[in-house]
């Protein structure tokens, strides 16, 4: 299985941005899927989730912020992102919940203030 997150950048702050995160398999079939991000300070944490029936949930820090859906039809997830901060910058990931499958490179999102 292979999950290829695309669609980061360098926005300002107060800037948007849509990622999105296509399968290779059937996506419905991955059940619950999250997106993750990492930082050096952090490490990697889980942002956003959501269910293979389309229930949502959010880390504190992003919520009301950044929206997590899903296109089955498509075998992609997209996480929304609005009214970014300095402090989002980060590399963005996209895997099952509970992570499952490889990571790999991601996508690099750089919030300038």
């Amino acid at each position: 299985v292979q999950l290829q997150a695309s669609g980061g950048g360098v926005v300002q702050t107060g800037g948007s941005l849509r990622l999105s995160c296509v399968a290779s398999v059937n996506l419905f079939s991955l059940d619950t899927m999250g997106w993750y991000r990492h930082t050096p300070a952090k490490g990697r944490e889980a942002i956003a989730v959501i269910s293979a029936a389309g229930r949502t949930s959010y880390l504190d820090s992003v919520k009301g912020r950044f929206t997590i859906s899903r296109d089955n039809a498509k075998n992609t997830v997209f996480l929304q992102m609005n009214n970014l901060k300095p402090e989002d910058t980060a590399t963005y990931y996209c895997n099952q919940q509970p992570p499952l499958r490889d990571w790999g490179p991601g996508t690099q999102v750089t919030v300038s203030s």
